[in-house]
């Protein structure tokens, strides 16, 4: 896969584009790649995903805080870079660039810039100056400037309709089974291991705290987790807390996240580290004191170590 993050000199042939902001990479964008990469072999042409730097939100809506991601620009290069298409475009967004007509958008970059033989939008696209360009008006585009379009429907997993929206509401549920099922791989959070409290290392889980790599990338509710702990080459398993602490750090939501990695005592401030979530454990709850947290702790662990036990590395 090529990376572009200037289109002024990019060369594909017959270039079958997609466009979008793909947060998630899910089963749905999934669907849209494969048959993308369908059409180039049709017309001999590279499959070409045109993308987005910063989020469109952020730049558009720069007072609103609540944009929430389930992948970060790293994560969405690995996994295009897995769905085994030709060429990524990771286009600047600006606010010049916002104000851009939806038929400029087509003339000036898919036409005269890419040479777009083919274009391939969800059933849902909508995009340039006020959401103006949807299907209707694209086919009118590719009538007069000769280039030719396919729509692909929505996708349902077991008659739930994928979306990003569907699996952030259950990220935020903590229903991660279900987020995992619509995305099609299991979700994942990276970042760096700060200093914390060491509270847990006075009851004999000890855990390491988590800031996430970007401060809009989704956090999953409330509650405790089964996870799988990578980092510098090790490949472990654990649990995890999600909590609240407003002071503490810069996650998303003001949340917590701290691990404790079964059998592992080392220091490890400031490494990069990846969360793998399983499944999830049990809700957020306080206890009477120590010992009925250490017990339930305990139990946790097992139900973690039986649910990671389930699954296939992650």
């Amino acid at each position: 896969m090529e990376i572009h993050n200037d289109i002024s000199s990019f060369k594909a042939r017959n270039p079958v584009v997609t466009i979008g902001t793909f947060d998630g990479v899910h089963l749905g964008h999934q669907q849209v790649i494969s048959r993308l990469k369908d059409i180039s072999r049709d017309y001999d042409g590279e499959s070409v995903i045109f993308t987005f730097s910063p989020h469109p939100r952020l730049v558009v809506s720069p007072e609103e805080t609540n944009l929430r991601l389930l992948t970060t620009l790293e994560e969405k290069k690995a996994l295009f870079a897995r769905s085994g298409i030709d060429h990524l475009i990771i286009f600047p967004f600006t606010k010049a660039f916002s104000q851009l007509s939806y038929s400029e958008f087509v003339e000036d970059i898919l036409v005269k810039k890419l040479h777009t033989h083919c274009l391939v939008v969800g059933y849902d696209h909508r995009f340039g100056k006020n959401r103006e360009g949807g299907y209707g008006y694209l086919q009118q585009c590719a009538e007069r400037l000769g280039f030719k379009i396919e729509k692909l429907e929505a996708l349902s997993v077991c008659n739930d309709h994928v979306s990003s929206t569907r699996i952030r509401d259950a990220l935020e549920e903590g229903s991660i089974e279900r987020a995992n099922q619509l995305l099609g791989y299991t979700f994942t959070l990276h970042g760096t291991v700060v200093e914390g409290k060491r509270v847990g290392r006075k009851i004999g889980f000890p855990t390491a705290n988590i800031v996430a790599s970007d401060p809009n990338k989704i956090i999953p509710g409330y509650g405790v987790y089964a996870v799988e702990v990578k980092f510098n080459g090790k490949q472990l398993r654990g649990m995890l807390n999600i909590g609240t602490r407003p002071t503490f750090n810069k996650n998303a939501d003001n949340r917590s996240i701290e691990v404790h990695i079964f059998d592992f005592s080392d220091d490890i401030y400031n490494e990069e580290i990846t969360l793998v979530f399983a499944g999830k454990i049990r809700d957020e709850k306080k206890f009477s004191g120590a010992e009925a947290l250490i017990e339930q702790l305990r139990k946790d662990q097992l139900t973690a170590i039986e649910i990671l036990s389930e699954k296939k590395s992650l």
